[in-house]
């Protein structure tokens, strides 16, 4: 009877066993799917940011739509430098970027210039089409660098000088305008990588997440404000990597 009927031990042990090796295979798969997606989470929250404040805008809740486009700024600063951490970098990866800071720092972001008009509804075509041409030429050519402003920094200073001003719609379209310059122009200007340079930057960074996410929307918008000024006016002497 023995020889027919294991012992309940053994069956018990070995059951056991199988069913760890299957939930540590389980474990491994999950981790490695979080590894290889964590960025790609960041820039899929960037887009649902950038849809938000679309919807925030065309409600007339402009001030909602400032902070989404904060809040889409600070998560594209992170993607890249999670991918790169995380050696998950693809394909896959770049074209949801892509398409995330299209749809927040070009559309959300011109939708905030109120086009009601023919040379208003202009000015956000030109934006947008400004976004785009900034996209698609977005390699220089040299390591560590951008041709022409990135639209995220340009995103923030709109976003700040609407809150800052009390949505003063004049000033924001003259400063888009300039904005769409800056972006045209093709001039060069550091891979800043907040996240994976010197320390006092990602006290900058960490200060930003704080200023948006806990600060009223007067501190939140000097803050996001100073920061991208400072990008676009002193851009080697500050944000280079080796300043």
């Amino acid at each position: 009877m023995w020889m027919v009927s294991p012992p309940v031990g053994v069956f018990h042990s070995t059951k056991k066993l199988f069913l760890s090796e299957r939930t540590g295979r389980g474990r491994s798969r999950a981790l490695e799917f979080i590894r290889r997606n964590a960025a790609n989470g960041l820039s899929v929250a960037n887009l649902v940011a950038g849809l938000s404040s679309i919807l925030c805008s065309l409600n007339r809740q402009h001030h909602h739509s400032c902070w989404l486009l904060l809040v889409g700024f600070l998560l594209d600063l992170a993607d890249g430098a999670v991918a790169r951490r995380l050696d998950a970098c693809s394909a896959l990866g770049a074209k949801l970027d892509d398409f995330a800071d299209f749809t927040t720092f070009g559309l959300a972001t011109a939708l905030l210039l109120q086009p009601q008009g023919v040379l208003s509804g202009v000015l956000a075509l030109a934006y947008v089409l400004a976004v785009f041409a900034r996209l698609c030429f977005f390699s220089s050519g040299i390591p560590f660098t951008y041709r022409g402003l990135p639209c995220p920094y340009a995103s923030s200073l709109l976003a700040g000088t609407f809150l800052l001003s009390g949505g003063n719609v004049t000033l924001l379209r003259v400063t888009a305008g300039i904005m769409i310059l800056f972006m045209l122009d093709q001039g060069f200007y550091p891979h800043d990588k907040v996240l994976e340079s010197q320390l006092w930057k990602k006290v900058v960074y960490a200060g930003g997440v704080a200023a948006v996410l806990f600060s009223p929307a007067t501190v939140a918008s000097i803050y996001c404000l100073a920061w991208s000024m400072s990008y676009i006016v002193f851009p080697f002497a500050i944000w280079s990597c080796k300043a």
